[in-house]
């Protein structure tokens, strides 16, 4: 079973930076920094950063991104952390990937929004070289967050679309900051050409994912898992061709799902929802993209041209534009063919 999901040819549409930074980094930048951690060894870091056992809600998640945020405020930080997270992509036949990160979270030493995309973006660009991955950015303005900080994201990613960020979103306290607040930051964006991912319907119901799409004009949803509490939203996503950015172990990890068996992929799919696989946190979740897939295929009933379908969605739904993205699914075609 494993090799044969490993081997699937994958995208990965939804992955944040600060969640899947290796415990083996975060020593070397604390060292590096002079900072004092509460373990020296990788595994014994591991607590301070992934969700062991029984996660009690969304909160309790993001917590584990407080420990990891402080080291990642250096151009070199930054950049490793972003060439990593491409090399462990490569490990699991992964062609594309979308990296996501806050850049205001990372002004402590000095840098401002522009420098945090930029050091990025050239850790993805030199993991693209050194791995064979396509990697590019997405910029998130953060719910809670002054009207100027977000605005301030706005205009450093437009600075660097097409050579680099693809897209931009809008991520945290999703209940107590609904979409509605941050319409015209997202106005912002679509006058300058910013493809548009939100977080929603994680957290909060149906109601925030048709904010997200009607209001912010976001291009795919990201998570998406409680529209289906309204039918008329379903339809909305349906008849709109609008792209879910599923994260299946973490959804059940941040309990946007009681269980597994309440999981909505299945009925999206059935519905001829464009549905796609992701892993949201590589290292808060303990997650891979390969097991995203096996978790699909063992256990949500799955069937291995269906695992295929829905992997070629994910290729589709990729926002990078022009010949890149020919390429990608000329490629991504090729191996998926051969997978079959």
């Amino acid at each position: 079973m494993t090799n044969r999901m490993l081997a699937l040819p994958k995208v990965d549409l939804h992955l944040h930076l600060d969640g899947s930074v290796l415990p083996a980094t975060i020593i070397d930048l604390a060292r590096e920094a002079g900072e004092r951690l509460p373990a020296e060894e990788p595994g014994q870091l591991l607590p301070y950063m992934r969700v062991e056992g029984e996660c009690k809600s969304l909160i309790e998640y993001l917590n584990k991104f407080r420990f990891v945020g402080q080291f990642l405020h250096t151009p070199y930080s930054l950049e490793r952390a972003a060439y990593e997270v491409v090399e462990q992509a490569s490990a699991q036949n992964c062609l594309y990937i979308e990296v996501r990160f806050a850049p205001q979270l990372h002004r402590k030493l000095g840098l401002t929004v522009e420098d945090a995309i930029h050091y990025v973006v050239r850790g993805l660009q030199q993991g693209e070289r050194d791995f064979g991955v396509m990697a590019r950015c997405i910029a998130i303005c953060l719910r809670g967050h002054s009207e100027e900080f977000n605005r301030e994201v706005i205009r450093a990613a437009s600075l660097y679309l097409g050579k680099g960020v693809v897209a931009v979103d809008l991520a945290g306290a999703e209940a107590a900051f609904p979409a509605e607040l941050y319409r015209d930051i997202f106005a912002m964006a679509r006058e300058r050409g910013l493809p548009i991912t939100i977080h929603a319907g994680e957290a909060a119901g149906a109601a925030s994912v048709r904010t997200a799409v009607e209001l912010l004009g976001a291009n795919r949803v990201g998570h998406g898992v409680r529209m289906r509490e309204d039918s008329a939203v379903v339809e909305l996503i349906r008849r709109g061709r609008i792209p879910l950015e599923l994260c299946p172990i973490s959804n059940l990890q941040t309990k946007a799902v009681d269980c597994l068996s309440s999981y909505p992929i299945r009925d999206y799919f059935d519905k001829g929802i464009l549905v796609t696989v992701n892993t949201d946190n590589l290292t808060v979740s303990d997650t891979t993209i390969t097991k995203e897939y096996e978790l699909l295929h063992a256990k949500l009933g799955f069937s291995e041209e269906e695992v295929g379908r829905i992997a070629m969605y994910g290729a589709e739904a990729a926002f990078v534009k022009g010949a890149e993205k020919k390429e990608l699914l000329a490629r991504f075609g090729q191996q998926l063919a051969l997978w079959q």
